[in-house]
């Protein structure tokens, strides 16, 4: 009965103070926020009022001699809500200046710092006349009312330091005063965004929840309360609290994720967003929320795939610390090329799926000299022919000659009349029979072999709903697959996230061409969560005039696109030779420790970079561990990870060391000059600064790229 009497929460700022104590210390508060939830009133609980505070609804509960905890507790309803921990005079100071209040717009439950804010009123002056819109002072929001910067989620209080806000470099420095959501808004603003479509963002975040200032157990359940905030309902959740509170991914999620993870929606969702913004972790929650609120039957299944294996396995490993193992059971995570090879290996396939490039490569790579023979003398180079095959023939299905007439070649650089396609088809027609013949297929063909049985058999799957991440990797083929195991349109059926920022394997995907309609269902994610703004900014950098899609026929930019943590830019740094490189690498990485070593990844274009590296940090006695294509990272094996920049996709670390950025390795010669065709030309340029741009952004906290002889153009060193 009790834990239906009281609400008990903990601040996002409690696990954060908690994670910076000793951790002895540590058990003992975990003990106590144990025998609080149970309950809050118990006579075993020490409340004390705090002098001088200025919000009467903070107490002090005592922890033990030294330590105490500060608690909301508003004296309408039963809310406890653990704000801060610290030791005695420090917990106190921290509380005499805050105050706790729900905005009377948005519904939030905020805690404001009072002597920042009343610092900035006195600093501002005495009440001026409300600025109206266009006048141009020299405020950065002084255009707005007070009545709109309210609607952005501002405390009233606070309106006087937004008004002193004068460029970004200062709105940044606001950050940490600022509630989350109104910082985000005023981002928002500052980098161009109308301000209805700043309002629309935030109120697609909150919500149609009522507001009412003097309830606070409502404000609670806001959603933009949710990200700093979690009710602990009861014992279990509690315990996976405690057993990762740094892993806030877990517990917290920004109000525009809980959107699109909660949303009943109407049919298959696409989400965007650049580097950081918390895609992969929406997609886990969306997958966890759908197994246990939505599909809930004992036969209930959801599909959650993505491009690569490693990816797959880190997935799975981190749906284990959301999900009850009931749950999990419901939730089949496979990268989506062994879920085509497993099918038809179900199905009696008579065809063994080989790789172009892979192990498998100089096998077909020999079959494709032989169709090769077949192709007519009209000029063209055979590069052009592999690409026509890859980027038009298996892109878009095609399986007949009637088929390939109708194909789309928009940017091949080419133009291929009726007359010409006849004349090129019989290459891709004899490399089909060839592969037939040895018992082949390649990875497009096999796809389409698994959509056709499921057309021919019907709905024969067992699941309710697809979740894929990675989108932007995956070919139009893949997704008239994914769409094929729900064959027809029906609620909360396909969850679709990628940005083709990452995009870094030649599949242009267009959603709707594949039977996915989006419309109306489009959402970006804007907030990048990981990494600091000064290396989204370096990596941003790269892509600057690229253009680039929202994987259904339309562009996309990273308007908005901003980073809430802030740290040192990327350190480039060129030396004369590979040995000098490596002997700045060895030194930068002696001064971690063992988990810090383990948390820094040093990525390089090749495999063969990866194999000198590894060398010549062994010799100097580095400890160094390969990144698993298979498995997920364990961060307790000791050593410096070392990984591709292809394999370092989806992955995370403290801190990125990207080596070998030289010219002719980024971007790979290799890459640039297999074709003649400059339309390829310019997408190979466009994907060799997407890898780059995925290796620096996997950092959180630093990144230190480096080179020898002559640098990559890329990094503008001269």
């Amino acid at each position: 009965m009790l834990e239906k009497s009281f609400k008990v929460a903990l601040a996002e700022s409690f696990l954060d103070c908690i994670s910076a104590v000793p951790l002895a210390q540590q058990s003992k508060i975990w003990r106590f926020v144990k025998q609080f939830r149970k309950n809050p009133a118990g006579s075993g609980i020490n409340y004390e009022r705090i002098q001088q505070a200025r919000d009467p609804n903070l107490r002090s509960v005592r922890i033990d001699q030294a330590w105490r905890g500060i608690v909301l507790k508003p004296n309408e309803g039963n809310v406890y809500v653990l704000l801060w921990v610290d030791t005695h005079d420090e917990a106190y100071a921290w509380a005499v200046n805050r105050t706790c209040q729900i905005h009377p717009e948005t519904g939030a439950l905020q805690v404001l710092p009072l002597d920042i804010s009343t610092a900035a009123a006195a600093e501002a002056g005495p009440a001026t006349a409300d600025p109206v819109a266009g006048e141009s002072p020299d405020g950065l929001f002084n255009i707005y009312r007070d009545r709109q910067l309210l609607r952005l989620g501002v405390p009233e209080a606070l309106i006087p330091l937004v008004r002193m806000i004068r460029d970004t470099v200062q709105l940044d420095a606001a950050a940490g005063q600022l509630p989350r959501e109104a910082y985000e808004a005023l981002y928002y603003l500052a980098e161009g965004l109308d301000y209805e479509e700043a309002c629309r963002e935030l109120e697609r975040a909150r919500g149609d929840q009522p507001v009412d200032t003097g309830n606070f157990a409502a404000a609670l359940e806001n959603p933009l309360s949710r990200q700093r905030f979690v009710v602990v309902d009861n014992e279990r959740e509690l315990e996976e609290i405690i057993q990762a509170p740094l892993e806030k991914w877990r517990v917290f999620l920004h109000p525009a994720q809980r959107a699109l993870v909660e949303c009943q929606w109407n049919g298959p969702v696409r989400v965007l967003g650049g580097a950081g913004t918390g895609k992969t972790v929406v997609a886990m929650h969306r997958a966890h929320y759908l197994v246990s609120r939505i599909f809930t039957g004992n036969n209930d299944r959801v599909l959650f795939t993505t491009f690569t294996s490693n990816l797959a396995a880190d997935i799975e490993a981190n749906l284990a610390k959301i999900c009850l193992p009931d749950e999990l059971a419901r939730i089949e995570i496979v990268h989506l090329d062994k879920w085509v090879n497993d099918f038809l290996r179900r199905q009696g396939y008579p065809y063994r799926i080989a790789y172009y490039g892979s192990g498998a490569g100089p096998e077909l790579a020999a079959l494709w000299e032989q169709a090769l023979n077949c192709r007519p003398d009209i000029g063209l180079p055979d590069s052009f022919f592999r690409e026509e095959w890859e980027l038009v023939v298996q892109a878009q299905g095609c399986r007949t000659l009637a088929d390939y007439y109708q194909a789309e070649r928009i940017g091949r650089g080419v133009a291929l009349n009726r007359k010409t396609r006849k004349e090129v088809w019989p290459v891709f027609e004899e490399y089909r029979e060839l592969l037939a013949a040895k018992g082949l297929r390649e990875r497009s063909d096999a796809m389409c072999d698994a959509r056709q049985i499921l057309e021919e058999q019907g709905d024969i799957l067992p699941y309710r709903a697809v979740v894929v991440d990675e989108a932007q990797d995956m070919s139009d083929e893949a997704f008239r697959l994914i769409r094929q195991m729900i064959p027809t349109e029906r609620k909360n059926d396909l969850f679709i996230v990628g940005d083709a920022h990452q995009r870094i394997y030649n599949r242009k995907v267009v959603l709707g061409r594949c039977g996915i309609r989006i419309i109306g269902r489009a959402r970006h994610l804007r907030t990048n969560y990981r990494t600091t703004d000064e290396i989204r900014r370096y990596a941003v950098g790269l892509l600057a005039g690229v253009a680039i899609d929202d994987l259904d026929g339309g562009a996309d930019d990273q308007c908005g696109y901003k980073s809430l943590l802030h740290g040192e830019p990327p350190l480039v740094r060129n030396f004369p030779a590979f040995a000098d490189e490596v002997d700045a690498i060895a030194a930068y990485l002696s001064k971690l420790d063992g988990s810090a070593l383990a948390n820094t990844c040093l990525t390089a274009r090749t495999q063969r970079l990866i194999d000198r590296y590894e060398d010549e940090l062994d010799a100097r006695g580095i400890v160094t561990w390969r990144v698993s294509r298979t498995h997920a990272d364990d961060r307790s094996k000791p050593g410096l990870r070392l990984a591709t920049m292809h394999r370092v996709k989806g992955l995370e670390f403290e801190r990125m060391i990207v080596a070998g950025v030289n010219k002719g390795i980024v971007p790979l010669d290799a890459a640039m000059n297999h074709t003649c065709d400059a339309m390829v030309q310019v997408d190979a340029e466009k994907m060799e600064r997407c890898l780059l741009y995925v290796a620096l952004t996997r950092a959180k906290q630093e990144v230190l790229v480096t080179s020898f002889g002559e640098a990559s153009g890329f990094l503008g060193i001269h």
